[in-house]
């Protein structure tokens, strides 16, 4: 008897997670991101803002799938318990780029998965980040490039910004958005059949 059938959605509308999803033979059947008011709560912490907009974006979008494994996540960019905002102006982009400068910071991605059985599962990934020195330069041709807009903390690891990085340490997969480790241990623990 061949095994049922499985879906697989993805609750984000990030490319870069589409990608790494990807790079472990993983294709969701459905990409279906979740529109939610990703603002701090009062005294929220980092790493609980990732955990609970993660929860938040896989709950949303298992109401439109209930069938399906429903993969989602939200990544924050912390200076000490700052959270760095998804940079949308230059002005912003500038001023991340200055904090983020010569220091180190956190970046937390938090993971869920509900299966279509209704379990979920959930997983903390915290990665440490420290960036060389900035030069004023270097921050302009950086906002020049266009790159930093729409992301936590306003640089992607992945593009240019990683000759910025001077010493990380745990996930880089997570730093880009999923960490896949546990992407991968969570989705087997719930059932799902990786390739």
């Amino acid at each position: 008897m061949p095994p049922t059938p499985q879906r697989l959605v993805l609750a984000s509308a990030s490319p870069r997670r589409l990608e790494l999803l990807r790079q472990i033979g993983l294709e969701p059947d459905h990409v279906e991101p979740a529109e939610l008011d990703e603002t701090p709560q009062r005294k929220e912490t980092p790493r609980g803002l990732a955990t609970r907009l993660a929860a938040a974006k896989a709950a949303a979008v298992r109401a439109l799938h209930p069938a399906a494994f429903v993969l989602a996540a939200d990544t924050v960019v912390a200076v000490g318990t700052r959270v760095l905002p998804k940079v949308e102006t230059e002005a912003e982009g500038r001023a991340c780029l200055a904090l983020l400068s010569g220091r180190a910071h956190r970046v937390l991605t938090g993971l869920c998965v509900i299966g279509p059985d209704g379990r979920r599962a959930a997983r903390l990934a915290e990665s440490r980040v420290i960036f060389k020195r900035l030069t004023d330069p270097e921050i302009a041709a950086y906002l020049q490039s266009g790159e930093g807009l729409g992301k936590a903390g306003g640089y992607a690891i992945q593009g240019r910004a990683g000759a910025f990085v001077t010493s990380l340490q745990g996930s880089y997969s997570a730093i880009v958005g999923l960490p896949l480790y546990e992407t991968a241990s969570l989705l087997r623990g719930l059932g799902y059949r990786l390739p």
